[in-house]
């Protein structure tokens, strides 16, 4: 068996059998390519069936010198998953990755914007062009509805139920899940929809996407950064922010406010309560208050 082959094997077992999404296969397959391009560079002519583990050791130590540990862990996690893929199928019967460790990670805490300094950066914003008051609405449904940016792009008025109060949203492995949804954002959704929308020349294919560029068509995750970007350094704001940082924000935001782990992972679309955790650090001040208020001890 041929890289190449195993790799679109592999492409279609995720897709078929896992359920992922087109991003995540996306991801699973750079690792993949990555150790292929090592091979190549290096004229060493193995298959996918017979590689040791001393040659993907040594292909792990190289990409190590100019990788963060972060990555390193993905790669020989992703690694991993394609050689167990190759086990599952009778291909091989090791993983050349068994007794390869992976790097040790400090847990990432997510960075966050206080409520200030949201409304800052979303009243920076000038509405006197249309693509100010779609960057406002962008914004707003990023954070009070927790979205990743791959769900904000896909968001479809199809998927718009204001009058129950939710927005139905594609999430990882195209699940879907209902939002809430704030008469704020519903406003400020609707705004966009009849002033700025309706006027654009949509193009064909793209009639349903909410979000729509100067030309008819859906925005890219690149656009979205650059929004997010320049509209933190009109604010003034200085911290390193991205789209994902509205995700944080509303989690955090959430939980200090009282609201339990369950419904934040389920508006979150978090497949394990375990990811959703990670937010409990920030803020613990609130959890004294808990106890005060529901402990029969208080």
């Amino acid at each position: 068996m041929r890289w190449q082959q195993a790799l679109i094997d592999y492409q279609h077992y995720l897709q078929i059998e896992r359920g992922l999404s087109s991003n995540s296969i996306e991801n699973y397959q750079f690792d993949i390519v990555k150790l292929i391009n090592y091979l190549e560079e290096h004229h060493i002519e193995v298959s996918p069936l017979k590689i040791s583990e001393e040659q993907i050791q040594q292909f792990i130590y190289e990409v190590a010198k100019t990788m963060s540990t972060r990555s390193q862990a993905r790669i020989i996690s992703g690694l991993r998953s394609f050689f167990d893929y190759l086990i599952f199928e009778d291909y091989r019967k090791n993983n050349p990755l068994e007794l390869v460790e992976s790097p040790k990670l400090g847990r990432k805490l997510p960075d966050t914007l206080s409520t200030e300094e949201i409304d800052i950066l979303i009243n920076s914003i000038d509405l006197s062009h249309p693509q100010g008051e779609r960057n406002r609405c962008i914004l707003e449904t990023l954070y009070s509805c927790g979205l990743r940016v791959s769900e904000l792009i896909t968001l479809k008025l199809s998927d718009l139920y204001f009058d129950e109060g939710f927005i139905r949203v594609l999430g990882k492995g195209d699940k879907q899940r209902l939002v809430p949804i704030s008469p704020l954002t519903v406003k400020y959704i609707n705004l966009y929809h009849n002033d700025i929308r309706v006027h654009l020349p949509i193009q064909k294919g793209f009639e349903d996407i909410l979000f729509l560029n100067r030309r008819g068509k859906q925005l890219t995750r690149a656009m979205i950064f650059t929004i997010v970007k320049q509209t933190a350094i009109n604010a003034g704001i200085k911290k390193k922010i991205s789209p994902h940082t509205f995700r944080h924000s509303f989690a955090t935001h959430l939980l200090e406010n009282g609201a339990d782990l369950r419904s934040i992972q389920q508006m979150l679309g978090h497949e394990s309560i375990i990811t959703t955790e990670i937010y409990m650090h920030l803020d613990r001040s609130h959890l004294k208050d808990v106890l005060e208020k529901f402990h029969p001890r208080r």
